[in-house]
């Protein structure tokens, strides 16, 4: 891999906010991780990447206060990407404001190629969405705020 792909691939993470990636080309395995005041390159194979210090949460994944009770969050059941919709060009599964029972379809998580559907386990009104759509998601992240309906 050349000296431009790397720094290309290094810009990449700035504009994105990626703290690794990992690329595997002609059998070759690099991974480049980074914290935000240094980047680290190692090729995987030969050594393991320095252990770094969990990342703070960016304003935008934080789950926004609300000042109405009751509401319930359905939350990312794994790590993985979160999508609104099933392709690029559907309509989201949900929006603010739309009706959803038990077993709907809110969203999918793509994890490790593969397409999760995240069904809803409550019947309810969408009040927020927390996620953004393409975005990381962690364990346990809020990714909906629902008011519970009878």
């Amino acid at each position: 891999m050349d000296i431009e792909k790397l720094k290309e691939l290094i810009e990449f993470m700035k504009e994105e906010d990626l703290l690794e990636l990992e690329i595997e080309e002609e059998g070759k395995k690099i991974k480049l991780s980074r914290n935000p005041k240094q980047i680290n390159v190692s090729p995987s194979i030969l050594t393991p990447s320095a252990p770094q210090t969990a990342p703070q949460m960016s304003p935008k994944t934080k789950p926004q206060e609300k000042k109405e009770e009751g509401l319930i969050e359905i939350k990312a059941p794994m790590v993985g990407t979160f999508y609104r919709a099933p392709a690029p060009d559907a309509q989201p599964y949900v929006e603010v404001g739309s009706q959803i029972d038990f077993g709907d379809v809110v969203c999918i998580i793509e994890a490790m190629k593969l397409m999760n559907e995240i069904k809803s386990e409550i019947k309810g009104e969408i009040v927020d969405i927390l996620a953004e759509n393409g975005e990381p998601v962690e364990y346990g992240q809020p990714l909906f705020l629902v008011k519970p309906l009878p």
